[in-house]
């Protein structure tokens, strides 16, 4: 994993929330929080937080005395994350590194964290810090995005990005938020990190968009793929975010436009 794949600053978290958040995550946010919600929880930890499209959609779930923390390793992705939460106020933001967490073992009921251990530098670390503050009959529930391939618009602009540049094609998509899906590597890292029930879900489903440009931004311009393609290219995203538009217009049609997506749920109890 690239230093760039974790830099999600600028104007990448407002586009990230606008235009991604919609096409690709609600979906599976809503699914995170329906999981956690009903083991009734009095303290919830979330890590890796993004711009809380899961704490908007777990929150309203929890009894009106229970705790949430909301975590992010990026201090701007936490900052859009609680400028769009209709009850900031009894959330608890707090910047965090899911690797080294600031809190006393045994804390929380529950630890959530959508999408996000693909970007762990290790994950059987991040797993085990997870476990290390969950109270004993706790709950660690994550997911993670399947192959690239299985994921039509994300593999559609990556293939753009690759004609663009063939000489070095940028690879952030398919290596870090689609390179770690595989079922029974990350069930042996859970174990490994202590955890003895695993259990793990595909969801496959739509995603959906008023029309082609939607995918192109949310990937060109509101993910790190942004700084492999500035990097490259200064001078020239909109004309990359043109022809990766082009490109899915071309295989999904000039309307609203609808692929698959596919990703793994995975709730681990110590």
């Amino acid at each position: 994993m690239s230093i760039s794949d974790k830099n999600f600053t600028g104007s990448i978290p407002d586009v990230y929330d606008q235009f991604l958040v919609p096409l690709i995550f609600e979906h599976y946010a809503n699914d995170m929080a329906h999981r956690v919600a009903q083991t009734a929880p009095s303290a919830v930890l979330e890590t890796a937080a993004g711009s809380g499209v899961v704490t908007r959609a777990l929150a309203p779930k929890l009894s009106p005395q229970a705790r949430y923390v909301v975590t992010d390793l990026n201090q701007p992705m936490l900052d859009r994350a609680a400028s769009q939460q209709p009850d900031a106020e009894r959330v608890e933001w707090q910047q965090a590194d899911a690797l080294s967490l600031p809190f006393d073992a045994a804390t929380f009921d529950a630890v959530c964290c959508q999408f996000g251990v693909m970007f762990f530098p290790d994950k059987v670390a991040g797993y085990a810090e997870a476990r290390r503050v969950m109270k004993p009959d706790g709950i660690f529930v994550f997911n993670v995005w399947d192959r690239i391939e299985d994921n039509v618009f994300a593999h559609s602009v990556t293939e753009t990005a690759a004609r663009l540049f063939p000489n070095d094609p940028p690879q952030f998509l398919a290596r870090t938020p689609h390179g770690h899906g595989d079922i029974n590597s990350i069930t042996a890292d859970l174990k490994t990190a202590g955890f003895g029930q695993i259990d793990s879900y595909t969801i496959t489903t739509d995603s959906t968009a008023e029309g082609p440009h939607i995918p192109a931004i949310a990937y060109c311009q509101g993910t790190p793929l942004r700084n492999e393609l500035e990097t490259r290219a200064p001078g020239t995203l909109a004309d990359i975010t043109k022809a990766a538009t082009k490109d899915i217009e071309e295989a999904f049609g000039t309307g609203p436009v609808s692929g698959r997506m596919q990703g793994h749920v995975f709730v681990a109890r110590g």
